[in-house]
């Protein structure tokens, strides 16, 4: 069996230890564990710290949480769950992280938007000895790190796929909405999509900016451009909290163009369904979660560690979800599970 199976096999058979699970995880630790003869530690006494950029309250990152929660719970182990109050806020990102070093946990899972703002504090707990594990961003600067694992997707590959299915669609004129400009993960995706669409320099697409926590103005902002520019015919979102407004978009203006989203939510799910949009991109954020508690807890007790592709990239996407699957997996979205 080649690696490409195994790890598919792998990560499906932890799809449903953590949906089974999932429905209501305790968060922490409280799962049976057991004991493990020759380990490092015992489940019990190991204590993982998860900072993320992203706060729970977003759909996207409560179902991260959901699947950090149920990691916990499957593996016995304690987790604390941290993220700074706004995306953007890097100083208080690493502020989070030092904390979490400062507790001398046995793991470390980590977010990485921006390496240059977040890369001393993920580097001193490196230095502490503790083993960090980079999840959903970061998948291109990990290994530079020193991190010993990256549970995500390759986002300009992601972003490349939208861009290639548009312009099959007929697409000549894309534009795509960035909710977090500096976050680098989301510029690779718009720079995968503008190549994937055609253009030679990916700087030249059109990008339209906002806050995913006004999204009356999101919405106000791709009206705007929609109806400026009437050669509009697709529209990308980097998240479910984007979509929604730009469904609302697209109907207030009439507008025929084609629209798609990196990430799923039952809003999403429904609307591509019944056709309103072409497809999601998923990235299985819920796995996002997971995974890392797995990784760390057994690293923690045995010293193994899964490779990956070879180099520590453990990838949960790019998916794509169309009309012909989108019902199979809304009650899961709504559940807090995809």
């Amino acid at each position: 069996m080649n690696l490409r199976k195994t790890a598919v096999l792998l990560v499906g058979a932890m799809v449903v230890l953590g949906a089974c699970n999932a429905a209501t995880p305790s968060g922490s630790g409280a799962g049976t564990g057991g004991t493990l003869d020759g380990a490092l530690v015992q489940k019990k006494d190991i204590k993982i710290e998860v900072v993320t950029h992203g706060q729970a309250i977003d759909g996207f990152w409560g179902v991260v949480r959901n699947g950090v929660k149920a990691g916990a719970a499957d593996m016995g182990v304690s987790v604390n769950y941290s993220a700074p109050d706004a995306e953007s806020d890097m100083v208080k990102m690493s502020q989070l992280i030092d904390a979490a070093v400062a507790k001398k946990p046995q793991g470390l899972v980590v977010s990485i938007p921006n390496a240059e703002a977040l890369s001393p504090s993920i580097k001193k707990a490196i230095e502490a000895g503790i083993p960090v594990v980079s999840m959903n961003s970061g998948s291109d600067v990990f290994r530079d790190l020193g991190i010993k694992a990256h549970v995500g997707q390759t986002e300009f590959q992601a972003g490349l796929g939208a861009g290639e299915r548009f312009k099959a669609a007929g697409v000549k004129n894309g534009v795509c909405f960035n909710q977090e400009v500096g976050n680098q993960a989301l510029t690779l995706r718009c720079n995968g999509f503008f190549t994937g669409l055609g253009l030679a320099d990916p700087s030249q697409g059109k990008v339209l900016t906002g806050q995913i926590s006004d999204p009356a103005a999101m919405q106000a902002t791709i009206e705007a451009a929609l109806k400026s520019d009437a050669t509009i015919d697709g529209v990308l979102t980097l998240g479910p909290s984007v979509a929604v407004p730009a469904l609302k978009a697209l109907a207030a203006t009439s507008s025929k163009a084609h629209l798609a989203t990196f990430d799923l939510s039952a809003d999403v799910l429904t609307a591509i369904k019944d056709g309103k949009m072409d497809f999601a991109i998923d990235q299985q954020q819920f796995l996002q979660g997971y995974l890392p508690i797995v990784i760390l807890t057994n690293y923690a007790q045995t010293r193994n560690l899964p490779t990956g592709d070879g180099t520590g990239l453990i990838m949960t996407g790019p998916g794509f979800v169309t009309q012909a699957d989108a019902a199979d997996v809304i009650a899961l979205a709504a559940k807090g599970l995809r």
